[in-house]
């Protein structure tokens, strides 16, 4: 556990972390969020929940025997939440947690954000139609209006927008079918560890896919270089190949229909794009007439510490696809990209529910909320803390390889200390910890071997040191019980 200590710093076996509840000029620069009432339950603690523990199990046991094998947070995580609020969900046992999960990212404001609710409300009190397949309505004209103002201005000056099935996954599929249709070209450029969703085209870019159609291009990295040598070398080295393949008339690689990047790899473990690597393929692209497309589905409304994790680069990219955080915690997905894109024929990407008013009015009210908060900005500052107390941790724990991140999207990769692989057991068994600190993370990477942090960006500095208490009290709980 974190001990404070004078001068407020705290301390975890030995090396002096830097505290996040610190005054100063640092931390006065940093946005506070607007207040809303969210107390930090004790390690453990228990609430009034409905049905006690006995009822939570008949739940689970239920839900083995009936949902499909293909279940996967309900394995990892044998909790029934009942109530929720900003970063804390109850359990049907009564347990509280801290959830660092958010709904794989979605949660940007948390559970149940007061100006969700009341956006929700509106529309469900004023009697409009919760159902209109792809119709104009007020609704979503606000959500529109208030998404373009949010954009990279030099995109939103010459945008469309689709709105997609309300799963990021179709959205990847409909800008996939978009830039295919534009250029005449099927071919796609993707990065080893991608991740853009579960179905045919969007599995077949990601780094798990089980048949190979995309060309692979090096994604830079320094834990784990692919050209040994990491840093900006490292992602020179990786721009110098992608010119090469598309340049060699021998390479193999003809003029593909796009390329596809996520700002941060989120899935494959928590690996931020270079700001200059990311401006190199903004232009290589360019330069060949090959659209750029930004999954932004994760790293999108501020959680990397600007608006959208292009920003950090100054890219504007041709196609950005949009999910999770859009939809201020309701289901909605949709691409924007430049109108000379737009050449597709009517009804060439469509879906039932792709007018899901509920979300669209709860998507205008996180957008906005963001915006005006400058929550953007907070996560900025408060997660550049985390990561400086996390490294700090790492210095007292040989299992951990690296910590690394952006804003409130952090990975923290648990290694061998003998021969630095991955150590998924110990990954496995430190999320185990967690949660019977109530502390909910998730396990991402090439072989589940990295902690992801993924809080709301409403986090507060008292709920950021709580978060990496318990953390902290983890990992050598969980080392202790590793068999040697």
């Amino acid at each position: 556990m974190f001990e404070a200590q004078s001068g407020g710093a705290v301390r975890a076996g030995g090396p002096t972390l830097v505290a996040l509840t610190e005054q100063g000029a640092a931390a006065a620069q940093v946005p506070q969020v607007p207040p809303v009432p969210s107390q930090v339950p004790p390690q453990g603690s228990r609430g009034a929940g409905p049905g006690g523990p006995a009822a939570a199990e008949g739940i689970l046991r239920r839900q083995a025997m009936r949902e499909s094998a293909a279940r996967t947070y309900a394995r990892s995580l044998p909790i029934v939440p009942v109530r929720a609020r900003g970063l804390t969900i109850e359990g049907a046992d009564g347990r509280r947690y801290l959830d660092c999960l958010s709904g794989a990212g979605t949660l940007a404001l948390g559970h149940n954000h007061p100006v969700v609710l009341e956006a929700v409300r509106g529309v469900l009190d004023s009697g409009a139609p919760l159902h209109v397949l792809d119709l104009a309505t007020p609704v979503k004209d606000a959500f529109t209006t208030e998404l373009f103002a949010c954009l990279p201005p030099a995109l939103a000056a010459d945008a469309r927008i689709q709105f997609c099935g309300p799963a990021g996954t179709d959205a990847v599929e409909a800008a996939l079918k978009l830039v295919r249709t534009a250029t005449g070209r099927s071919g796609l450029l993707a990065f080893t560890g991608a991740y853009h969703g579960m179905t045919a085209d969007a599995l077949g870019a990601s780094g798990g896919a089980p048949d190979v159609r995309v060309t692979r291009l090096p994604f830079p990295q320094d834990f784990r270089c692919p050209f040994g040598v990491g840093g900006p070398e490292g992602a020179r080295l990786g721009a110098r190949w992608t010119e090469s393949l598309l340049d060699d008339p021998k390479g193999g690689v003809p003029t593909p229909a796009a390329m596809i990047v996520e700002p941060v790899q989120g899935e494959g473990g928590v690996f931020p794009a270079p700001d200059a690597w990311l401006r190199r393929m903004r232009e290589i692209t360019e330069a060949r007439g090959i659209p750029l497309i930004a999954d932004e589905v994760q790293t999108g409304v501020g959680r990397t510490g600007a608006f959208w994790g292009v920003d950090h680069a100054g890219v504007v990219p041709d196609v950005m696809v949009l999910s999770k955080a859009i939809g201020g915690s309701l289901p909605l997905a949709v691409i924007v990209y430049r109108s000379g894109l737009d050449v597709w024929a009517p009804g060439a990407h469509a879906g039932t529910f792709r007018g899901n008013q509920l979300a669209m009015a709860a998507g205008t009210a996180t957008l906005a909320y963001v915006r005006k908060n400058r929550l953007a900005e907070r996560a900025a500052a408060l997660g550049e803390r985390m990561l400086t107390a996390l490294r700090g941790l790492a210095s007292a724990h040989s299992c951990i390889g690296d910590v690394r991140g952006r804003g409130l999207m952090i990975g923290v990769e648990l290694v061998d200390p003998d021969t630095g692989t991955a150590a998924q057991d110990l990954a496995a068994a430190v999320r185990q910890e967690c949660l019977n600190r109530g502390l909910i993370v998730e396990l991402g990477g090439r072989h589940a071997g990295v902690v992801r942090l993924l809080p709301p960006l409403t986090l507060t500095d008292e709920q950021a040191s709580a978060v990496l208490d318990r953390l902290a009290d983890a990992i050598p709980a969980a080392v202790a019980r590793r068999p040697h």
